[in-house]
């Protein structure tokens, strides 16, 4: 899944807050290192690559990678500050280098199609990970999935531009989202249509492969919150450390 057609509007259509984001990220990343300047990071599926930006400008020297030649085009057209952006799946991740950290963010790690691909992931990132490394990403969880998602549409609008969010669930854990963008182009409005797979893992395996790719002292947080994640969770956040 490569975002071809929604690329080109996703800043506009991203909800997020990107400094909220990356302050949290951040501020997890600093409970396992005193001096977050010259590490090197990694920002896996880095998308346009707003969280790559604000990393760069904490001093940071980061790597930006993600699947999507269409994403990465977008976050090249916004200023670098040394970052450097590899167009690579993450399941294949072949670095220059080691890293000392790495971040993954917005649910990435949902897009992965299996619980094989997600061990391949997190092997790859372990792969190139510093010993004493930390990583940290997100996902949505299967309570979100099957409880939130789960048939359910939501509408997303701004200046000439409509999304229409449709979200099914074809089995346990996986949504099937279908995403309509209505964009004004000055002449006329024109239809793209972007149709994404995500696989929500029980907080159980995602732990269970994390530890058999050789991370541990894992940790797992609700959302943007240092409380612990729970049943009602929508998002869960995991830190682990390069053993």
């Amino acid at each position: 899944m490569s975002y071809s057609n929604l690329a080109v509007f996703y800043d506009r259509l991203q909800i997020a807050d990107y400094n909220e984001i990356g302050a949290f990220y951040h501020r997890l990343l600093k409970k396992n290192s005193a001096d977050s300047k010259s590490r090197i990071l990694l920002d896996l599926a880095c998308g346009t690559g707003s969280l790559s930006r604000y990393f760069a400008e904490l001093g940071y020297d980061v790597i930006g990678a993600d699947i999507s030649p269409e994403m990465l085009s977008e976050a090249m057209k916004k200023p670098h500050r040394g970052i450097q952006y590899l167009c690579q799946d993450m399941t294949k991740l072949d670095l220059f280098g080691t890293i000392d950290c790495c971040i993954c963010a917005l649910d990435a790690v949902n897009h992965l199609p299996g619980i094989e691909a997600l061990r391949e992931a997190f092997s790859r990132v372990s792969l190139f990970m510093n010993k004493g490394g930390m990583f940290v990403f997100d996902v949505n969880t299967l309570y979100k999935h099957t409880k939130i998602l789960s048939g359910n549409t939501f509408v997303i609008e701004s200046e000439n531009l409509f999304c229409a969010w449709q979200n099914s669930l074809c089995e346990e854990g996986k949504v099937e989202i279908t995403l309509d963008v209505f964009a004004d182009d000055g002449k006329t409005w024109k239809r793209y249509t972007e149709n994404i797979l995500e696989t929500a893992y029980s907080l159980t395996e995602i732990t269970k492969m994390l530890k058999k790719t050789g991370f541990g002292n894992i940790k797992i947080y609700d959302w943007l919150s240092d409380k612990p994640a729970g049943k009602l969770s929508e998002k869960a956040v995991f830190t682990a450390i390069k053993m």
